[in-house]
């Protein structure tokens, strides 16, 4: 029997919402699949399952709100076999089955009975739903009680409001309504994010001892290089210069292991793979800096499909746990804002943050020479007690050097 807990989707969480349960008892799960659906202050994030096993027994109801390793349910091995359920007790005797007597032929029908005044109806019973299949309801001007719901127990779940809340074809599209209510609780969460990362960026500049470094770096190979490859690429698979900066940054961490990893329990711990965390503003306000799995091992092509599809899903609040918890390097790229440097904060408990400005037109001086070349200024934020300033010297210069052999990215 092994046991599943709320986890922790970032250092600064301390509680979290169970939304829904996208499993029942007695469901196989296998490692990676979605079990559960939770709020935080920061997002709705589909928590996954990482081991394989059976669902034994879900332990709490959707919508209550517990602490960071609450358990919430028990798995069994595959192989294990099912609990025997309690003996029912035998009856004393059997009661014959009767058939009904044959209605009369000729019997009136009984009038039907006329309806109680509306002060003495039942209240219609409650309907059940989630949390947040009810925020979605608001947000898209669905009707709950009209709804069939798919969920535990026939609780109205988010797929049930969007499947029924989906446009009708142009032939049958009836005429347009007024404009959907917004959903109430944006506010709030803004709110709620923002004291998050408050409390997060106050824990890292009270613990953490940071130094910073920063380089400037010619990007004029890497973005001849990139306009080349992507003539030859339909428009739905060109690359951005994020993307080289990206892979860059990735590459120069594998090379510099003592700025890719955590700082736990008084020691630091390299991580071996490099997920790279990416900071995505939100359309509402506030900051959310999902991974990148094994950036690293990823090619640029890869890289990039796989950074519009995060930057879509953080938008829509629809990420996974594996992407928020996992992060090992932090980057953030500012130059769409105009910013030229970054001077970062640390997520916590990572030990370095890489900060990249806007790409310029600067002049540039080489063998004598001076001109004017596309540059940009990479900057390090990194924990002094893993690293220091030579290394940190070293993980800059790697990415310089990267760059300006872009064909090997």
């Amino acid at each position: 029997m092994s046991e599943f807990r709320m986890p922790s989707l970032g250092a600064d969480m301390e509680a979290g919402t169970l939304v829904e349960w996208r499993v029942t008892p007695g469901q196989a799960v296998r490692r990676g699949d979605i079990v559960a659906v939770v709020d935080t202050d920061k997002a709705v994030i589909e928590v996954e399952i990482f081991e394989d096993g059976i669902v034994e027994e879900l332990l709490v109801p959707p919508g209550r709100k517990v602490p960071v390793g609450t358990l919430l349910a028990r798995l069994r091995a595959p192989t294990a076999p099912a609990p025997e359920p309690a003996a029912a007790p035998a009856r004393a005797v059997a009661a014959p089955i009767l058939a009904p007597p044959p209605a009369p032929a000729s019997a009136p029908p009984a009038p039907a009975p006329a309806a109680p005044p509306a002060s003495m109806q039942p209240p219609a019973a409650r309907v059940r739903a989630t949390p947040l299949a009810r925020r979605v309801a608001r947000a898209l001007g669905a009707d709950l009680a009209a709804l069939h719901g798919t969920g535990p127990g026939g609780a109205i779940v988010r797929a049930d409001v969007e499947r029924a809340a989906a446009p009708a074809p142009a032939a049958a599209r009836p005429p347009a309504a007024a404009a959907p209510t917004p959903v109430t609780g944006t506010s709030e969460r803004a709110a709620g994010l923002r004291r998050a990362t408050a409390a997060a960026m106050a824990r890292s500049k009270r613990e953490i001892p940071h130094y910073y470094l920063g380089a400037r770096i010619d990007l004029s190979r890497a973005l001849a290089w990139l306009a080349a490859e992507n003539a030859e690429r339909p428009v739905a698979q060109r690359m951005l210069p994020a993307a080289l900066l990206l892979r860059a940054a990735a590459l120069a961490a594998r090379e510099v292991p003592e700025l890719n990893g955590f700082w736990l329990d008084g020691d630091f711990r390299p991580a071996t793979p490099v997920h790279l965390g990416v900071g995505i503003s939100l359309r509402g306000g506030g900051l959310v800096a999902p991974a990148l799995r094994d950036a690293d091992r990823k090619s640029l092509p890869e890289l990039m499909r796989e950074l519009g599809d995060l930057v879509r899903r953080t938008r829509a609040g629809v990420l996974r746990s594996s992407e928020l918890g996992e992060a090992t390097l932090t980057v953030t790229n500012l130059g769409d804002q105009g910013v030229d440097t970054v001077h970062g904060v640390i997520q916590p408990p990572q030990v370095a943050l890489v900060g990249f400005g806007r790409i310029a037109e600067r002049p540039w001086a080489e063998h004598g020479l001076l001109g004017v070349r596309p540059v940009v200024t990479a900057s390090l934020a990194a924990d002094h007690r893993a690293s220091d300033g030579h290394r940190g010297g070293r993980f800059l210069t790697a990415i310089d050097r990267l760059l300006q052999e872009p064909e090997k990215l």
